[in-house]
């Protein structure tokens, strides 16, 4: 089996994000890129690395990515605005707060176990990106925690959620679901699907959510 047919079977799990990529060659390079990344790190990987993985030549790379930080940044672009789209679908969904609560925690984690190789590179390169590429993905994370706080607010609201702190309850939830993917292995005893049920519930405890 070459290089190339390796790396898309270990990570066929991480090519649903990569869909929309065109064409087949850009996309061959971003799971690349996530391996390899993932595996050694952003600054100890090279272009001729990723292009290796992917059965190209480096200057076949250059075509689509004029540099690597060019790579990440569109890794992270795509991760993250999956992980809003994630997020903002449990909050417009039907249902109490600590219900969309649920279903937000629920479904993050699963995104997070399940590709945990993408959410690696996604959750722990951001400081590779160059400032501008940051300054705009830490955009991006400013919507998913105003998400996750506008949930908690209406569950207090509501009188769902015992939460005297908001602004900080929301940052340790969304930092308990984003270290999934630094932990979860395959190999282990839970599917991302009951990772995804057992942090739920952890976190309506932490909310103390009124349970119905």
């Amino acid at each position: 089996m070459s290089a190339a047919d390796e790396t898309a079977e270990r990570a066929a799990g991480d090519e649903q994000p990569w869909d929309e990529v065109t064409p087949e060659a850009a996309k061959k390079l971003l799971v690349a890129a996530v391996e390899a990344f993932a595996e050694r790190g952003y600054h100890a990987t090279t272009t001729r690395d990723i292009a290796g993985r992917a059965g190209m030549s480096p200057a076949a790379l250059y075509i689509h990515y004029k540099t690597k930080e060019e790579l990440l940044h569109r890794i992270s672009r795509i991760g993250h605005d999956k992980a809003l789209e994630i997020l903002n679908a449990a909050y417009d969904g039907v249902g109490t707060p600590t219900e969309r609560l649920a279903d937000a925690v629920r479904s993050f984690v699963r995104w997070h176990a399940g590709r945990y190789t993408t959410a690696r590179v996604v959750q722990y390169e951001l400081d590779a990106l160059s400032d501008t590429h940051r300054t705009e993905i830490l955009g991006l994370r400013r919507q998913s925690d105003a998400v996750v706080r506008r949930i908690l607010n209406e569950g207090v609201e509501a009188g769902e959620f015992d939460v005297p702190d908001v602004p900080g309850t929301t940052v340790a939830v969304l930092s308990l679901c984003i270290d999934v993917a630094r932990w979860f292995n395959t190999q282990g005893r839970r599917t991302p699907d009951e990772v995804g049920a057992l942090y739920a519930d952890l976190v309506l405890r932490m909310v103390s959510a009124q349970k119905k």
